[in-house]
């Protein structure tokens, strides 16, 4: 197995590389300067994005996540994680080039399991950048990381569904620009316990959707998207706006997992390269005790257990996505599992280390360092938390010895 990248990716990577250099890594701090200048953070977008936005389609550099040559860059998972990696290395970048979450999943899902009339009402918007989106699936009376338990009521009544329950953690419901969200629910609670959830449409106008409140993380507010928690009550839709048919919505929510896990870990892995490089800055311009950080033995051992944690999260990485592409993702899942609970847990040690040497201004606002640690301490979390993917690595490792057991001194 091995991981050249045609001419096309290279090209690609050169392109975002001097685009992020040019254009994103100046503007992170203006960002942040405008959204502080609306009265409510949640209330506006900075007009910095929509600047950055309108280079990155000019450049040619939008929706590069979709496989879907028509309106993406046609690229496989394998082509699509380094420039996801490069993406990755700024918290703003991914929305610039129209690569962000949950915009991809969701789109991802409209693109594989949507009407015609979702894609034109929906995904069309989404391409565009004219909208965003959010996702609710996680619940905050049930344990969510058993995805049976979700209970939030989608009640079938003559050509309408009707919606009742709460969720939390829907990531970009709080942006202004956030006009449609995709639930899963519960539609039969008496069927199969894996063909009682179903994922359906809602516009976030929709009568009875009412946001109760934004919720930080580690105090970061995550604007302008953020995080919801989200009521509804006697919330109505159109049966049409149901996804792929009852009781789908587990098929619907693997295929869309699958590929996000792959870009959350990419991203992550692109966080770790970026505050490894702000380490090697830091180690040889700071100087204590009389010579560089960079000669002081501890920190090259952390700049040196970094790199080396760093290659093998991106090669286990690279191997799912080769693995997505070639055999699919139910072959894949033991790989994906794995990247998800390695990939975070490498970059908080390389992110910390990062912050150890920047001492106190590793804690402040003036380097990315703890927003980098902040966010991507979630993914220890989202999309299943370590030790549900570790069960499941677990269950697979030991299923051969389980089907054929052997006793001590038989031969």
């Amino acid at each position: 197995m091995d991981f050249f990248f045609s001419e096309k990716v290279k090209r690609l990577q050169q392109e975002l590389t001097s685009f992020m250099d040019e254009h994103i890594y100046p503007n992170e701090m203006l960002f942040e300067e405008q959204l502080n200048q609306f009265p409510d953070r949640f209330s506006g977008n900075p007009q910095i994005m929509d600047e950055l936005k309108a280079k990155a389609k000019e450049a040619g550099l939008w929706n590069l996540f979709l496989p879907d040559a028509r309106e993406g860059a046609g690229l496989t998972n394998l082509e699509y994680a380094p420039l996801c990696e490069i993406m990755g290395r700024s918290f703003i970048a991914p929305e610039v080039f129209n690569c962000n979450a949950p915009d991809t999943g969701n789109m991802e899902v409209l693109v594989r399991y949507g009407t015609e009339q979702q894609k034109a009402l929906w995904l069309r918007p989404l391409l565009d950048g004219e909208i965003r989106s959010a996702f609710a699936m996680t619940e905050p009376d049930v344990a969510s990381s058993d995805a049976t338990n979700i209970s939030i009521d989608i009640q079938s009544d003559g050509d309408e569904y009707v919606i009742n329950g709460r969720k939390w953690w829907s990531s970009g419901a709080g942006d202004p620009r956030c006009k449609v969200l995709i639930l899963m629910g519960k539609t039969n609670p008496h069927a199969d316990r894996h063909k009682q959830q179903s994922m359906i449409i809602v516009p976030m106008d929709t009568k009875g959707v009412k946001i109760k409140r934004m919720l930080p993380v580690f105090g970061y507010d995550h604007t302008p998207h953020g995080h919801a928690e989200i009521e509804f009550t006697n919330v109505r839709v159109p049966k049409s706006n149901l996804l792929l048919g009852e009781g789908r919505g587990f098929e619907i929510a693997q295929g869309r997992l699958g590929p996000g896990r792959i870009h959350h870990c990419m991203r992550t892995i692109g966080a770790a390269e970026r505050a490894l490089e702000l380490m090697c800055e830091r180690a040889v311009k700071r100087t204590p005790f009389g010579k560089p950080l960079a000669k002081q033995g501890v920190v090259g051992e952390w700049i040196a257990t970094s790199r080396i944690e760093i290659e093998q999260a991106r090669l286990l990485t690279l191997k799912a996505a080769s693995m997505m592409d070639t055999v699919g993702n139910k072959v894949a899942k033991k790989e994906i599992a794995m990247i998800k609970v390695i990939a975070p847990q490498m970059a908080l040690r390389v992110i910390d280390r990062a912050i150890q040497a920047f001492g106190a201004a590793g804690v402040s606002e003036d380097v990315p360092l703890a927003a980098m640690y902040a966010n991507i301490r979630t993914l220890r979390i989202a999309d299943g938390p370590d030790e549900v993917h570790l069960a499941a690595i677990a269950k697979q490792e030991l299923k051969p010895y389980l089907q054929s057991p052997i006793t001590v001194g038989e031969e």
